[in-house]
């Protein structure tokens, strides 16, 4: 067993997640079995107030970097951010074979080739309903319906049992783009026999349906047909059916469809690729729409959750190079605010608002957006199909995994089993329990360079931004004394009595600190009470603890 031997036996079937259980998005989920181990997604979440100079976070796979070996492939449920984002980041750790259907394929390789592993990745693409195997893993896909095209549940099926491992999903009964979900064959793979459910956790708190992506564009041409200015939807680039409706809001209302921002250009390629969105009137430019009369014009952009580099942000900070809002002009977020996101869309509805932009959220008008997730009625209802002996909720903050435990236990599920990232669970044989707490963490992409998230560099970083920085450079002789006042440099720190003699206010403090020193003390020694004087003096001053440096140079 794992415990005796660290790798899991021929008789045991273990999950581990290491992203996505506890938290919203950044996914990564690991079943092992018979010595080897299966990835499914492996995604991302993105940077905050709290994380400054990052934009992207990513789960740490150090527990199967250290077993690279035993790790049989990664398949991908479908293409979101949260699901694949991390694949080019984090593959070069892994080295192993990668599955997924044609779309994600095709958002995958535009990922791995800006980051020059295209050749280098063996991707193999699955049909829809393919049956594959990796390693001592046979995988079914099970193809249901989400706010993108191709979202996949995977049947891990092992000696020891199968698990339905349901990634992202809901119950449409009309999505516009890709098939409705097959009630009669999920029953017929619950009349199989499931050991497991790992399913999403988002919506557990909402009750009855998730309303279907039908009503949205219903809505949309409603609304977008009542407004008289230049109009912008605001929406994720990777709904496909959110943009062949934008398509049908801007004929139904007269109005010529651009798209603005990188990523809706490349899901809009993609789609198109695999037979997507090909009975619509090709997207205009912002370039091309510029010309265009401020009533005959939709916008789709990027930017709904207000990231700083999305082209709605630029576009309310004036600096767009082809589209401007006037007074009068509307924006419709045809999207959810993902929790970790409030400050920065109240940012930019500020800068809207300022800019006398009307802003239209599903809050002020029902079905301009709906969830691509299950309410409960919808988890009730799979539960019913697939009828799982455990159910192990996934894709959720703590109290929406503690909720799905207890509507799974309403759902008669016999075992439930509540995990966070880095508890090792022992699905079969059962009692299903956790059998040891692994490393777990976040890594996050600072530049061209990937590091762990309580990186020192990003510590001081954070530091420097709420308490500032301070730098002070001491010249000395031999004998150890100062040639001249210590220049000091500070930064995010003012003295409000005096606020531009600030850093002279500490010189005298520093060289008394010196001075008091024995002579010919060491370059620490003086460092440390120079560093200590001027932490002191700030703190008095400002009430403030800033990064602070002391650099000593030594004449000859």
């Amino acid at each position: 067993m794992y415990e005796t031997t660290g790798r899991p036996s021929d008789e045991e079937l273990l999950f581990l997640p290491l992203g996505g259980a506890g938290e919203i998005g950044m996914n990564l989920n690991l079943y092992g079995h018979a010595g080897k181990w299966l990835m499914i997604d492996l995604g991302i979440t993105f940077g905050d107030d709290e994380t400054p100079g990052v934009d992207v976070i990513m789960p740490d796979p150090s527990f199967i970097e250290d077993r690279r070996q035993d790790l049989s492939g990664l398949v991908i449920t479908h293409a979101h951010e949260d699901h694949l984002g991390a694949v080019a980041h984090l593959w070069p750790r892994l080295r192993c074979p990668v599955y997924a259907t044609a779309f994600a394929a095709s958002i995958l390789r535009r990922k791995l080739e800006e980051a020059g592993l295209l050749k280098e990745v063996p991707l193999t693409v699955v049909p829809l309903s393919g049956k594959f195997s990796v390693g001592p893993f046979e995988i079914e896909l099970v193809t249901l319906t989400h706010s993108i095209p191709e979202p996949n549940a995977c049947m891990v099926r092992t000696p020891l049992g199968a698990v339905m491992h349901t990634g992202d999903w809901k119950l449409d009964p009309d999505p516009l783009v890709g098939p409705t979900a097959d009630g009669a064959a999920l029953s017929k793979l619950g009349d199989e026999g499931v050991l497991a459910m790992v399913c999403v956790s988002t919506n557990v708190f909402v009750p009855g349906h998730t309303k279907s992506e039908a009503d949205v564009r219903r809505k949309l041409i409603d609304v977008v047909g009542g407004l008289k200015q230049r109009v912008s939807i605001a929406c994720f680039a990777s709904n496909i059916a959110r943009l062949e409706t934008a398509a049908v809001v801007g004929a139904a209302c007269d109005r010529h469809v651009a798209l603005a921002g990188r990523s809706l250009w490349r899901f809009y390629d993609a789609a198109k690729e695999n037979g997507y969105l090909t009975d619509i009137e090709p997207f205009l430019d912002p370039e091309e729409a510029a010309h265009l009369p401020r009533d005959k014009v939709l916008y789709v952009c990027t930017g709904s959750q207000g990231e700083p580099r999305a082209a709605l942000t630029r576009i309310s900070e004036g600096d767009h190079r082809h589209v401007a809002f006037e007074p009068g002009d509307s924006v419709v977020f045809s999207s959810r605010v993902i929790p970790g996101n409030e400050k920065s869309i109240g940012r930019l509805h500020n800068r809207l608002a300022a800019l006398g932009v009307d802003i239209i959220t599903a809050r002020d008008i029902a079905d301009v957006h709906v969830s691509g997730h299950p309410a409960r009625d919808e988890l009730t209802q799979m539960y019913q199909w697939i009828r799982p002996q455990i159910a192990v909720p996934v894709h959720g903050e703590r109290r929406h995994l503690v909720e799905h435990v207890s509507l799974a236990k309403t759902c008669q599920v016999p075992e439930t089993q509540l995990a966070v990232n880095g508890d090792l669970v022992r699905l079969a044989p059962g009692p299903v329990k956790i059998i040891e707490k692994v490393v777990s963490g976040r890594l996050v992409v600072d530049g061209n360079r990937v590091l762990p998230s309580e990186n020192f560099a990003l510590r001081n970083r954070r530091k420097m931004l709420f308490h500032g920085s301070a730098v002070a450079t001491l010249v000395m002789d031999q004998d150890g004394y100062l040639r001249d006042d210590p220049l000091v440099t500070v930064q995010g720190v003012y003295d409000p009595n005096n606020d531009v003699e600030i850093a002279n206010s500490v010189v005298d403090a520093i060289i008394d600190a010196v001075d008091s020193l024995p002579r010919r003390s060491n370059d620490d020694a003086v460092q440390k009470s120079a560093r200590n004087a001027l932490r002191r003096r700030l703190r008095d001053l400002c009430g403030k603890r800033p990064e602070t440096d002391v650099h000593v140079v030594r004449l000859g």
